[in-house]
């Protein structure tokens, strides 16, 4: 029952990003700003109290906080027209004004208690539901706990060796030789999420040495550009909340990890600091090697017993807490002797999505625009 009734919250969700995507593409007519110069919530969006001064990405990963501890979708706090209705967004609903008041009290139990850092959140006490439970749970104290592999706080593994894990990931990868004569890959294939209502869509992949990619998604209502170039990283297209939404903090970081899976020679040295874990994915062991910035760990990287890395965590701090971003990989082929993985699947609070390849094609010459700054997309009409 409790597996049906989470189907039925992730379609709604799906239909509630959908529809708010393309009422907020109409509300937001304006330019981005200065060329890298993150949009705020405080010109983008109304009745904004809480939230204020920080970029659109992450006060959607804000929202997906809000969404992921409630286990509900974007109307359960919002009017219910909302999904319909962009002006209705900013209606302070009775949860609404509810949730600010929670904001309030995290902030004063993390500045009271644990010197303004993000321990308690509102997964903190929801865990997925929509009331905290104050009773024990009987059930859940003597049944098999189940496993989430991810976590930031975790046993550090002595025996675990980082330049060994990576090095054998590149080895697993195709080896130093093979890496250094992959230049550039071009890809096409099928992208399917939320915001296409899991129909499947061709997709073109643009990669190049070390750290550049582009991903275009040909939706029906108009093509979805995503881009990183090495420094900075875009979004455009009619599924996304403004016209031009600049990556910032964790999820610009998390651009620039995606870029260099691609070509991992320089993956090692994303960060300067990393320890080694153990976690259980689908009922097989993998090592965690897991790297931190200003002293907060930021990102898992998990590695099979093959070597090959199977799944990327970035997280990125929010005014709610840290909110992640799980990438998966998987039917890895080799391509010019080198294995790429075919299938990538996101997940994000506020959105799953997966790209599936058909055809690589190594060492093609790209044209240096497809990893420029993207054009601001049309509104919805």
């Amino acid at each position: 029952m409790k597996h049906v009734a989470r189907r039925a919250v992730h379609c709604a969700t799906a239909v509630a990003v959908v529809c708010l995507i393309g009422t907020m593409m109409m509300a937001v007519g304006r330019a981005q700003g200065a060329a890298d110069t993150p949009a705020l919530t405080d010109t983008t969006f109304k009745n904004v109290m809480l939230l204020k001064g920080i970029p659109v990405d992450t006060f959607l990963d804000a929202m997906g906080m809000f969404a992921n501890a409630m286990g509900n979708d974007c109307t359960y706090c919002h009017a219910s027209d909302a999904a319909l209705n962009r002006d209705a967004f900013a209606v302070a609903t009775p949860r609404i004004q509810r949730a600010r008041q929670m904001i309030v009290m995290m902030n004063a139990i993390n500045k009271s208690y644990f010197a303004g850092q993000p321990r308690v959140t509102c997964f903190t006490c929801h865990g997925g539901n929509q009331s905290p439970r104050s009773d024990p749970n009987l059930a859940l104290q003597y049944s098999t706990p189940p496993e989430d592999p991810n976590v930031r706080d975790f046993p550090t593994d002595p025996t675990g060796n980082v330049d060994q894990i990576f090095d054998r990931y590149l080895q697993a990868v195709g080896g130093a030789a093979r890496l250094a004569a992959l230049k550039s890959f071009t890809a096409k294939g099928t992208y399917e999420g939320f915001d296409t209502l899991f129909a499947k869509v061709p997709v073109d992949i643009y990669a190049q040495a070390p750290n550049r990619y582009n991903t275009t998604v040909h939706m029906s209502s108009g093509d979805s550009v995503r881009v990183y170039n090495g420094t900075g990283g875009w979004m455009a297209g009619p599924d996304t909340a403004i016209p031009l939404l600049t990556l910032s903090s964790g999820n610009l970081d998390r651009a620039r990890l995606e870029a260099l899976v691609a070509f991992p020679t320089g993956l090692k040295q994303a960060f300067p600091q990393w320890r080694v874990g153990r976690a259980v994915m689908n009922d097989q062991e993998v090592r965690v090697v897991q790297a931190s910035e200003n002293g907060q760990p930021v990102v898992n990287l998990y590695f099979d017993e093959s070597g090959l890395l199977v799944r990327l965590v970035r997280w990125t701090l929010t005014p709610v807490g840290f909110v992640p971003t799980q990438i998966d990989y998987s039917d890895f082929k080799d391509v010019a002797g080198v294995k790429i993985p075919f299938v990538r699947k996101v997940s994000q609070t506020y959105m799953q999505m997966t790209v599936e390849l058909s055809d690589v094609q190594p060492n093609t010459n790209i044209d240096a625009a497809r990893f420029a700054r993207p054009a601001p997309a049309k509104p919805a009409v």
